[in-house]
């Protein structure tokens, strides 16, 4: 999932120019690093299941793992930068990344599949903190008037970073992957061969724990730079009767919760679906660089939204974009070979808009209680849990071909709510 959080944030008076440019450098290249951390996660389930000899949904346990941790930290690293600021949250954010980073080292060294999970979920909670921090200090780091634009630059890093960390990410973690026959092997074997197969993973995982530190130094000298800026308090209270009684907002949450499981579904199974032979029969790592392009759609289609939502009503671009990704996915269902292939590939250039476009129209019109409204959006983010994990019990025990009804009835709602905030506009409860 590459779409960042949205958070509150003010700009102040008081910083330095100097400071702040070097700061929003930064920033624009952890938003590179944030895409392609969250989603090298879909080369791991492509890695672990032949490594662990996994079912479907137990390869998925990693995006669960993974997701899990919005919907557990995301109010609380809202609290977390409201007392600390937003630099020093951004601090606190790429250390816990590391040391999870580093709990990947022993876990390759001794093939515990339980070891992986436990730092994804850190990694998770890490990458949060991160998120929550890190819409409100770009808006902050400049005028207010030019903050959507430099939101949109920092979008295009992200996606960028997706792409390329996966691509190349297909070479360092799948390049090695091979089968063992786990029925005729014994014990020591399977052992000494998930020991090799995860080598690779604990060596990409300690780099990604340096550049995390060596950023995180980098951000502790620049400490002060917001010191003029004031992060804004996230209010727990009235959260729970928003959710209850505001329909755009209930709708909204269960449209991101969809579209994020549906996403991550996708790019999850991807390299198990272009590996089947009826499919493309693509090795570990030629898929893996298939699941790029997935991504690479996304970027696509951002790059062109800015022009699509100024000329149609964001509602009916989210439902036409919801139909074509439904149409891209049956296609793929009914059809083998590289037609099937691709159009599912092609699926992520529909995913383009998706999440800004359900995220602003779930909070639309809800005025001072948009923090509170933008806390529910982020923790319904947890649908990259819990959807990829549905996806693979209905892969094992149908097929991945039948699983793909998962997505298509994910898409099928977010097209439903993009046609009614068209017959319900600014915010008004139905």
């Amino acid at each position: 999932m590459a779409a960042p959080i949205t958070g509150s944030g003010t700009a102040g008076g008081g910083t330095s120019g100097g400071k702040t440019g070097i700061v929003l450098a930064l920033a624009f290249a952890v938003f590179f690093l944030l895409g392609g951390v969250t989603n090298i996660n879909d080369l791991l389930v492509g890695k672990f299941k032949p490594m662990f000899q996994l079912s479907h949904a137990q390869a998925n346990l990693v995006q669960f793992a993974f997701f899990m941790s919005y919907a557990l930290f995301s109010i609380p690293a809202g609290i977390v930068m409201s007392k600390l600021g937003y630099i020093r949250t951004f601090v606190l954010g790429f250390v816990i990344v590391a040391l999870a980073a580093l709990l990947f080292i022993p876990a390759s060294q001794n093939a515990v599949f339980g070891g992986f999970l436990g730092a994804l979920f850190l990694i998770g909670a890490g990458i949060t903190v991160l998120q929550v921090a890190m819409n409100p200090v770009i808006t902050t780091l400049g005028p207010s008037e030019t903050s959507h634009s430099r939101l949109t630059f920092a979008q295009a890093f992200n996606s960028i970073g997706v792409f390329l960390m996966v691509y190349g990410g297909a070479k360092l973690l799948l390049g090695d992957s091979k089968p063992i026959d786990a029925a005729t092997a014994t014990a020591d074997q399977i052992q000494a061969y998930r020991v090799e197969q995860g080598a690779s993973i604990g060596t990409a995982y300690m780099w990604l724990a340096i550049i995390m530190l060596a950023i995180a130094a980098l951000f502790w000298l620049f400490r002060s730079a917001l010191d003029g800026a004031k992060a804004g308090e996230t209010k727990v209270e009235g959260t729970l009767g928003l959710l209850q009684h505001n329909r755009r907002v209930q709708l909204g949450a269960l449209g991101i919760f969809t579209y994020v499981g549906a996403e991550v579904a996708i790019g999850s199974n991807l390299i198990a679906y272009l590996g089947e032979q009826s499919v493309m029969g693509l090795s570990l790592e030629n898929a893996g660089k298939l699941v790029a392009y997935y991504w690479l759609g996304a970027l696509i289609g951002r790059l062109a939204g800015g022009f699509v939502l100024r000329m149609f009503k964001p509602g009916r671009v989210l439902t036409a974009f919801a139909a074509g990704a439904i149409g891209l996915i049956v296609l793929s269902a009914v059809s083998t070979g590289d037609l099937s292939g691709w159009a599912l590939v092609a699926v992520g250039l529909c995913n383009s808009l998706m999440f800004p476009t359900i995220f602003s129209l779930g909070t639309e019109g809800l005025g001072e209680q948009t923090p509170q409204g933008s806390g529910i959006m982020c923790t319904a983010i947890v649908g990259g849990a819990i959807v990829p994990y549905l996806f693979g019990q209905v892969a094992d025990h149908s097929s991945l071909h039948a699983a793909l009804a998962v997505p298509v009835l994910c898409y099928a709602f977010i097209a439903a709510f993009g046609a009614w905030t068209v017959k319900h506009p600014s915010g008004a409860a139905a």
